[in-house]
């Protein structure tokens, strides 16, 4: 029990003596803080500009120049704040215009360094004339001070300018005449085409640069657009070229699709044949003639020689026929007989027939006309 009331009687005394020594530092550190200087906070300025009206940009401008003059004479911390500066103006000019905004950075940036002023020019040897083409010496702070308070002197002077409405009849006059020129005649408005052209083009330069930014982190995108590439033109060639080669193939056998309507090939040859025996029986050698030919015509176009089309001449289809085709020659003397006595109006004979038939049952038979010759007419097979 007395072990316990010592120990709370020794407490008792630490904690007086914390409390003494506490209230010491207190009143030793209370006449230092009231021999400090109590100054307001700065306030911040703020990055978005404010809206003026023109009297209030002319008593800013005027505030500023009493800024500049003040810390021209003092060159200290206080007197050249930046902050003092203010916001920038977004200022009216007249009514109905849109407002023109007036930025202060250069002259805070100038403030900041105006804090600390000028060095003391040291004395320098004597060195001779500067050359034409040197370039200035740097001006101090203290001329670009000068040279500020100019500026707002010279942009308040200019306020009370009135702002007149552009006039440009002049330039729209030299544009008309201009345009007038025949070179801009038929200079037309983009089409919705060249429009959607014109995006799909932005959008693959879009999309290739961001392939390209890509590249440098995974160099194996360029070389797979490259052979994606190669491939793409490889595979675009041989099937051009597979095209070209069926279109200009000729076909030597009979096609499984229904010939044009109105073409030689929409009537069976051998009945073109058979009518021309039949004139020929009668007597009727023009007439003969003109079915004969007609049956070759039908024949070859059923071996898709041309594409059907009952409105060619008969020296167009003879031009549809290659040059070294071994037909041609004998497609060249029908051709001739038939115009000849179809067309020119000469009176064919039994001999004109007969020889056209020859002609036209080679070609029916494909066979070409001078082996034919050699052979008696025969009928077709």
């Amino acid at each position: 029990m007395v072990d316990c009331v010592k120990q709370k009687a020794r407490r008792t005394q630490v904690e007086r003596l914390i409390a003494a020594f506490a209230l010491a530092a207190a009143l030793a550190a209370a006449p230092l803080r009231a021999d400090l200087p109590k100054s307001t906070p700065s306030p911040a300025v703020s990055s978005q500009p404010r809206d003026a009206s023109l009297d209030d940009y002319r008593q800013h401008l005027q505030a500023l120049a009493a800024l500049v003059d003040a810390c021209a004479k003092a060159r200290d911390t206080r007197t050249c704040d930046p902050i003092q500066a203010g916001p920038d103006d977004r200022v009216l000019v007249s009514a109905g215009a849109t407002r023109r905004l007036v930025r202060y950075g250069w002259l805070r940036v100038l403030l900041s360094e105006a804090q600390d002023k000028d060095a003391a020019s040291k004395p320098t040897a004597p060195k001779s004339t500067p050359a034409a083409d040197a370039p200035p010496p740097p001006q101090t702070t203290t001329q670009l001070l000068q040279a500020a308070r100019a500026r707002l002197a010279a942009d308040l002077a200019s306020s009370g300018v009135a702002v007149a409405s552009p006039n440009h009849d002049a330039e729209r006059a030299l544009l008309n005449q201009i345009l007038a020129e025949p070179q801009f005649r038929n200079v037309e408005a983009p089409s919705p085409r060249d429009v959607v052209f014109e995006r799909i083009g932005n959008w693959l330069n879009h999309v290739f640069e961001g392939v390209e930014k890509l590249a440098p982190r995974s160099p194996w995108v360029g070389r797979l657009l490259v052979i994606g590439f190669i491939l793409a033109v490889c595979v675009g060639l041989v099937l051009f070229l597979i095209r070209l080669e069926r279109k200009g193939r000729v076909r030597l056998g009979p096609d499984s699709e229904a010939p044009a309507p109105g073409s030689a090939s929409a009537r069976d040859w051998y009945l073109w044949q058979q009518d021309a025996q039949k004139a020929a029986a009668a007597g009727l050698w023009r007439d003969a003639i003109h079915l004969i030919y007609w049956a070759a015509i039908s024949r070859l176009e059923s071996w898709r020689l041309w594409p059907a089309d009952r409105a060619r001449t008969p020296r167009e289809y003879l031009a549809l026929v290659a040059g070294d085709d071994g037909r041609k020659p004998g497609l060249t003397a029908l051709t001739g007989s038939f115009e000849r006595t179809w067309y020119g109006g000469r009176a064919a004979a039994e001999a004109d027939y007969r020889r056209a038939e020859s002609i036209a049952t080679a070609l029916i038979n494909g066979k070409t006309p001078d082996a034919a010759h050699s052979q008696p007419p025969g009928g077709a097979q």
